[in-house]
């Protein structure tokens, strides 16, 4: 199947967030969405009616109470069968929110399953599997979290799309569902890839030789940089810069020093280089991530004194 790709940054009020969910319906038949893939993994939640559901040319029918998990970069394609409303919920958010830090090399066995095309796991979840669990609950609290945006909505929301593929992840050990990835992550790589993680950590804000990292790993230059991207599916330059800007980012939070300081600090050569690699990841300038950070901090704070 064939899709357009669909680059939609989730920005609301000038803030980019991570996720997005919404309520999607119809009444009557009807084509929800065309044929689309994107890099983010997306999860379906039918309220009612039915849907017909083509991932990668392959059919799912949902009805009321199923759920659909959607992989990234996975086209697909929605329509609405039901001559009554036809209501689902939407809930999209990036791969990187399963994680608990940029570094974890540990987690990824559990991450690849959802960011994989070639993954063959279940893709629909019926609603007498997930009745009489947390899960439906949790969905309905995404939606209303996201939708009122209380103080500390952000940490809600990744608490309860982490629970929920936990979830996910134990009901298919209990039933020994067999994943088959072969993303090579046995042990020496792990070792290796740590030393990589480490070694970035402690030198990222001076220049880094890619030639000296392969030595760590006991690798020629050629080789490190294609297991590199084989096993964590980015470049090891745009790991390095994305680690910088992650540095960078928690700088802005929490110091008054300014955009040209903080990023010669975390290893940019020039101004101009960290605020294009800065807004290539957050989507926003080094300025306009401080100054709507301010703003969120002190909404917040009204919002707590108007309680009190």
């Amino acid at each position: 199947m064939i899709g357009f790709y669909e680059d939609e940054k989730f920005v609301e009020n000038g803030i980019a967030y991570p996720f997005k969910s919404h309520i999607q319906e119809s009444e009557g038949q009807s084509t929800m969405v065309g044929a689309h893939y994107h890099t983010h993994i997306e999860i379906l939640y039918c309220l009612s009616g039915q849907f017909r559901v083509i991932l990668d040319g392959v059919d799912f029918l949902i009805d009321r109470g199923d759920m659909m998990i959607i992989n990234s970069m996975e086209v697909h394609h929605v329509f609405a069968l039901s001559e009554e409303k036809n209501q689902y919920i939407v809930i999209r958010f990036k791969p990187e929110l399963l994680y608990t830090t940029p570094e974890s090399i540990f987690e990824s066995k559990y991450v690849l399953p959802f960011t994989l095309k070639s993954a063959t796991h279940q893709k629909r979840f019926p609603a007498r599997e997930i009745r009489n669990t947390f899960i439906p609950d949790l969905l309905n609290q995404i939606l209303q979290e996201d939708g009122e945006k209380k103080y500390g909505f952000e940490l809600a929301i990744r608490n309860h799309i982490g629970r929920i593929f936990l979830w996910i992840l134990r009901s298919w050990n209990e039933k020994s569902v067999h994943l088959n990835l072969d993303h090579g992550l046995n042990a020496q790589n792990i070792q290796r890839l740590q030393k990589v993680f480490d070694y970035v950590d402690a030198n990222f804000n001076r220049t880094i030789d890619v030639q000296e990292v392969a030595e760590l790993c006991n690798m020629s230059y050629s080789y490190f940089s294609r297991f590199f991207k084989a096993k964590m599916h980015q470049n090891f330059s745009d790991y390095v810069n994305f680690m910088r800007v992650t540095k960078a980012a928690n700088m802005l939070t929490t110091t008054d020093e300014s955009v040209t300081d903080i990023g010669l600090t975390v290893g940019f050569s020039t101004t101009s280089y960290f605020i294009e690699q800065f807004k290539s990841f957050k989507e926003l300038t080094p300025l306009q991530y401080r100054k709507n950070f301010k703003e969120m901090v002190n909404a917040s704070l009204s919002s707590a004194h108007e309680v009190l």
